[in-house]
């Protein structure tokens, strides 16, 4: 197994993480107020999804991921698509993210500012999102882990989506606003029957609790244990809680860890908007904090645009320029 995370940190020193994919489709039009929530865009404006990474990766993310967080057979099925029309959307996803990022490479030949030559940047990375069973269920559950389901249950909830995106050309999997240990558990087992390079990355209800209560270092450690699982994280919390949510997944492997948080507002589940005010956050400031706290690579979720991706590559790698 090629291990993509620590072959591009190994490199480059760093990896850039992209943003919040729906949230740069809103900012381009979309209507996202669907249970399907972003995946509605893969039915209805897949062109409007290459953009939305085409900017992204414009403004310096060295990792973009695909638009299949929210999208599932049983999600899918709901809308009266078919198996075989959702695993055609599943790799389309992907072939979408590939398309934008060959066209972003076919387009950078021009020098960056200052002079910089964009080609010094390596191509980069595609990841094909799989959020937790709350992001199916649409109830704002992802931020809790209440499902009563085991990892059993869970694990085959997500095999069928699994193996499609297992099979398509995405560098690396990445579950992504993993609220339990139970899911955890069924993760791991999924990337080391699948043989395929995979991160983890966890909602924490503090600075050291998943979303369900588990201290960060036990799945953290979970993870540590399977080989398949090339890297871990935490996204979608507060900034305030990125450094000692790393440095308490630190405590627990050695592996590379990514931290995105979102903007610091909170999800009303009931309402299906994001409430409260944004915690103030120097982008370039706290991304390079959240590396020298033992982060790998530093990104944004909910909330978080490409002008602060640009921010964080500028404060966490600043020996390189944005392309723009």
């Amino acid at each position: 197994m090629t291990d993509p995370i620590r072959d591009f940190i190994e490199r480059e020193g760093f990896l850039v993480l992209d943003g919040g994919l729906a949230t740069e489709l809103e900012a381009l039009g979309c209507d996202l107020d669907d249970p399907l929530w972003s995946a509605r865009a893969l039915i209805d404006d897949p062109e409007t999804i290459r953009t939305a990474h085409r900017r992204f990766l414009e403004a310096g993310a060295d990792c973009i991921a695909t638009a299949t967080y929210q999208a599932t057979f049983e999600g899918f099925a709901a809308r009266g698509l078919g198996a075989a029309a959702t695993t055609r959307i599943l790799r389309e996803s992907v072939d979408a993210a590939i398309s934008a990022r060959a066209d972003f490479l076919g387009g950078r030949a021009a020098p960056g500012p200052g002079g910089a030559p964009p080609a010094s940047r390596p191509p980069p990375l595609v990841a094909a999102s799989i959020g937790p069973y709350g992001a199916y269920l649409a109830d704002g559950s992802e931020y809790t882990g209440d499902y009563g389901l085991s990892a059993a249950e869970l694990y085959d909830f997500h095999a069928p989506r699994w193996e499609v995106l297992a099979e398509t050309e995405a560098d690396v999997l990445a579950c992504e606003t993993t609220p339990s240990v139970e899911e955890t558990r069924a993760y791991c087992r999924l990337a080391a029957v699948s043989h395929r390079p995979t991160w983890i990355s966890f909602q924490c209800r503090d600075g050291a609790r998943l979303a369900d209560g588990t201290p960060l270092e036990t799945a953290v450690a979970l993870c540590d244990a399977e080989p398949h699982v090339v890297a871990v994280g935490v996204n979608c919390v507060d900034p305030r809680l990125v450094v000692p949510l790393v440095r308490a997944a630190r405590r627990a492997t050695e592996k590379p860890i990514l931290a995105y948080p979102n903007s610091g507002e909170e999800w009303d589940a009931d309402a299906k908007r994001w409430t409260g005010p944004a915690t103030p956050t120097d982008w370039a400031r706290s991304a390079a904090e959240w590396r020298a706290a033992g982060a790998d690579g530093v990104g944004g979720c909910c909330r978080v645009g490409p002008a602060a991706i640009a921010a964080i590559r500028g404060g966490a790698v600043p020996s390189q320029r944005t392309v723009t």
